[in-house]
């Protein structure tokens, strides 16, 4: 952990909800992520007419001249022009978790414990139909009682707009729940502005670590 200032984690009886990302925080696989990137380097190629290779250094520019607000996929080709609907469409043909992604027992145990204590979410910037698939890999979609993804708003993260909607959608004030993420800019800051707790897990074993809130 840190990349931020992360908060310690919260007193169990002030938290009723925990958000977590998906992709970096519930798996890590750099394979799924370079078929990510290479399906939206395929999408900026033919839409401004370059190589393929100059196509993967105009995002790696656009990504570096947004780093102040994450220097996310999806903003990085909509800045170069792209259209992120046309974008979803394409990873959700092109991008292949089956036979890459396995579950992992040990997440799904600490997810069956903190399912059994607080209401879970998730809130990712990938698409419905390929977080679906992604979930069902990795064995942890029955766990949420509901999934937000890039469909619900349009807007991807760190959104101020997106996110209020999730906090209304479920109900919760921010003393009330606990955003988990990967990546501080993008998954944490935001929720922590507005004083939601937030905890980043880069790793496995710094996910599991949220077990001591069952215990």
């Amino acid at each position: 952990m840190g990349h931020g200032p992360v908060t310690p984690l919260p007193v169990r009886d002030s938290l009723q909800a925990i958000v977590f990302d998906l992709d970096g925080t519930l798996y890590q696989d750099d394979r799924l992520g370079n078929e990510v990137h290479l399906s939206a380097c395929r999408y900026l190629a033919l839409l401004r007419g370059v190589t393929l290779a100059q196509a993967e250094t105009l995002l790696k520019d656009a990504r570096c001249g947004l780093s102040g607000s994450g220097g996310t996929m999806s903003r990085a080709v909509m800045a170069l022009g792209g259209d992120l609907k046309e974008l979803h469409r394409r990873f959700s043909q092109e991008v292949h978790p089956e036979g890459i992604l396995a579950l992992d027992a040990r997440v799904q145990k600490l997810l069956e414990k903190l399912a059994g204590r607080f209401e879970l979410y998730l809130y990712t910037n990938n698409n419905r139909a390929l977080s679906a698939r992604i979930m069902e890999q990795i064995g942890v979609g029955g766990f949420f009682k509901r999934v937000f993804s890039i469909e619900d708003y349009w807007r991807p993260k760190p959104d101020p707009v997106a996110l209020q909607g999730i906090l209304e959608a479920i109900g919760r004030e921010p003393g009330e729940t606990l955003f988990v993420g990967d990546r501080y800019a993008v998954d944490l800051e935001l929720p922590a502005s507005l004083g939601c707790a937030v905890f980043e897990a880069k790793t496995v074993d710094e996910l599991l670590t949220l077990t001591q809130l069952t215990g």
